[in-house]
């Protein structure tokens, strides 16, 4: 049925750019960011009408888009993602009226900010070719305007948006080439009627299409190797931008590969996912090491967006591969982890980009060299910040541990199969999902020791204050739906559990036993969610009491990270580059750092040294060797290009006959 709610949407999305092109200055970014949170709520509800069990919200018009119209239905796969992308858009907006800043503020981001969340809202909803493509590259424009959003104060925002705006547009030519494709052959535009005629198209038509959705919407995700443009984009974009960007946009690249992969094309062949289980392999280890070694707070963030998304690829290529070897329950059970990781993912990760967010407002910088002591100076940013990192390390009781524990358990299960190609996949999963799971923790030991721990290290860290509450409430609202979502999961399980039914067609049991226990139906396990929050709360409270009770004299006070020493300084702590540099060595030839060691000696005799910096930098491995050396080509090919129009008619004329001689050889 058609529902009023879609238009409204846009149209409320419409009046929050506007308003931000014609407001002055001083009203601008606080209308356009609330008329966007408007946009998300009703985005949310029309979401939660869905998830609820309502049939499906659907809008089709002729008048926007000329000859096909536009056409929008969003049913439980693209409600859930669709609500999750609704709630970050909503802190995100909230966030922005207190980030500000002259790059937000001005009239072009104000502008883009409230198209850039409608469109990336609309994605999920489009039900044709032609509306799919529109916003989601309304969605891609929107990302790049605002990832230039600073590009006047700093030479380098240019030269990622330049990254960017490369990838996302060959991500989107290998997407339009994917749906047209499988359109041209079923004569359709509408994605329902491509589904229903896909058993019709020949399985070569078919893979090629999957291949070619897996580069468009992979990219999308940040998988390996076109994950390039996301530690270069996210590091220099604003902080509610980024949070948008790598807890909202990012997801939808999971959700295309789902859509077509799962939806539209059901019934692929093994190799399909045993590709996709190679690459989330490689996006995982990839995306953990360089999060693992990084120093740039915002960068490190987002090598960790490759790494999770690398899991959720882990997961779908995993269900694809048991659905394709007659596993159904263990197809149902990986698809209903990877999207539980996926909603889990939008929480923490907004949380972690957020408050990174508010650290670089207050003290100027993100290197973690130069922080430190901020959960002093700004407790309640460092206590969401603390949060966000231990969920994205899985601890129990918070989210991230029931979905990767879910995910985990899908590997374990299906490598006791007796399907060669089971056998080898699922050990090789499982001992990535290890190795991953205990970098991460390494990672955010460093992130959260380094920055929010022991004594400032830059002047800047030392003098910084708490942001203001319109900054830091919606941050606490993303982290306490990570530690409400980790004891209670069954209250989202059952709208993931819807989705997983449309994404596969079939019926899939709950794996929700006795309400609070998530187990996992026609296979042995089973965890308690609450039990864990209720042994934590116990054992912090039975350690309180103990030193209570046996504590004998006046408590001793010492520095932190003092070692017992009086006399405590910076210099004499950890940084984040002391602490990466066994990591750094043991993957030396992974990671190829490049040293430089710069000594300065005295002016009065060269035998004696007055300082010494050392300097470590890691360069992107398929930047430096695929990348660079194909922007190179393509320079010399432009050079060589700028010398064919040289004004002469003659040589126009020549090129003219040759370009038709070619014509009448080919088609004559």
């Amino acid at each position: 049925m058609n529902h009023w709610l879609i238009p409204a949407d846009a149209l409320v999305g419409l009046a929050g750019s506007i308003c931000g092109a014609v407001l002055p200055t001083r009203f601008r970014l606080t209308a356009a960011a609330l008329i966007t949170s408007v946009a998300a709520g009703i985005g949310l509800l029309a979401s939660v009408l869905v998830l609820s069990g309502a049939e499906a919200v659907s809008f089709h018009s002729s008048q926007v888009i000329p000859l096909t119209g536009v056409s929008f239905s969003i049913d439980r796969l693209g409600a859930l993602f669709t609500a999750t992308i609704a709630v970050v858009s909503l802190c995100s907006s909230v966030y922005a009226i207190g980030y500000g800043g002259p790059g937000l503020s001005s009239r072009r981001s104000a502008s883009v900010l409230p198209l850039f969340v409608t469109s990336m809202l609309l994605v999920p909803a489009a039900a044709s070719m032609t509306t799919f493509l529109f916003v989601w590259e309304a969605m891609a424009l929107g990302s790049l305007v605002l990832v230039l959003a600073d590009h006047a104060k700093r030479p380098e925002v240019a030269s990622a948006g330049q990254w960017y705006g490369v990838l996302t547009q060959v991500g989107a030519a290998a997407i339009l080439l994917a749906l047209l494709l499988l359109s041209t052959r079923t004569g359709n535009l509408s994605f329902t009627a491509i589904r229903l005629h896909a058993h019709a198209i020949p399985m070569s038509v078919r893979s090629a299409a999957f291949v070619l959705a897996a580069i468009g919407f992979g990219s999308k995700a940040g998988a390996v190797p076109l994950h390039v443009w996301l530690p270069r984009a996210h590091p220099e974009a604003p902080g509610p931008i980024s949070a948008l960007m790598s807890a909202g946009m990012v997801n939808l690249g999971i959700y295309g590969l789902v859509r077509v992969g799962i939806w539209m094309l059901p019934g692929g062949p093994s190799w399909w996912w045993i590709a996709l289980i190679t690459i989330g392999a490689a996006s995982a280890l990839f995306g953990v090491l360089h999060s693992s070694t990084e120093t740039d707070l915002k960068r490190l963030l987002a090598y960790s967006t490759t790494d999770n998304l690398g899991l959720v690829l882990l997961g779908v290529g995993a269900s694809g591969l048991f659905a394709a070897t007659g596993h159904r329950t263990l197809s149902a059970v990986a698809l209903l982890a990877s999207l539980l990781h996926v909603v889990f993912h939008a929480g923490f990760k907004g949380v972690l980009f957020l408050a990174a967010g508010s650290m670089q407002k207050a003290t100027g910088t993100k290197d973690l060299d130069r922080l430190g002591g901020l959960l002093s100076t700004m407790p309640v940013t460092g206590l969401f910040f603390l949060i966000g990192g231990m969920t994205i390390s899985a601890l129990p009781p918070f989210s991230g541990f029931v979905s990767e524990w879910l995910l985990l358990q899908a590997f374990l299960h299906g490598s006791t199969s007796h399907n060669t190609y089971l056998t080898v996949a699922m050990p090789l999963a499982v001992a990535v999902f290890a190795l991953t799971g205990g970098l991460t923790m390494v990672t955010f030991t460093k992130a959260i020791g380094i920055a929010l721990l022991g004594r400032p290290r830059s002047e800047e860290a030392g003098t910084a204050v708490e942001v203001p509450a319109s900054m830091w409430i919606p941050t606490g609202l993303l982290a306490s739906s990570s530690l409400v979502f980790g004891i209670a999961p069954f209250l989202l399980v059952p709208s993931v559990l819807g989705a997983v039914r449309v994404a596969t067609g079939s019926t899939v049991h709950s794996p929700l036993q006795g309400g609070w226990q998530v187990g996992l139906s026609g296979v042995h396990g089973g965890i308690l969610p609450l039990a864990f929050a209720v042994l934590l709360v116990v054992a912090i409270v039975a350690v309180a009491g103990g030193r209570k009770v046996s504590q004998r004299g006046p408590v001793r006070h010492a520095e932190p990270w003092g070692c017992g020493r009086e006399i405590q300084t910076a210099r004499m702590q950890y940084t984040a580059t002391s602490f990466a540099e066994p990591l750094v060595r043991v993957f030396d030839d992974v990671l190829r750092p490049d040293h430089d060691l710069d000594v300065s000696h005295s002016a009065e005799s060269r035998f004696y040294i007055e300082a010494i910096a050392f300097h470590t930098e890691r360069e992107d491995a398929f930047e430096r060797h695929a990348y660079r050396p194909a922007g190179r080509l393509v320079a010399a090919w432009g050079d060589i290009a700028r010398r064919v129009p040289n004004g002469n008619i003659h040589r126009y004329l020549a090129f003219g006959m040759a370009a038709l001689i070619v014509v009448l050889i080919l088609f004559a």
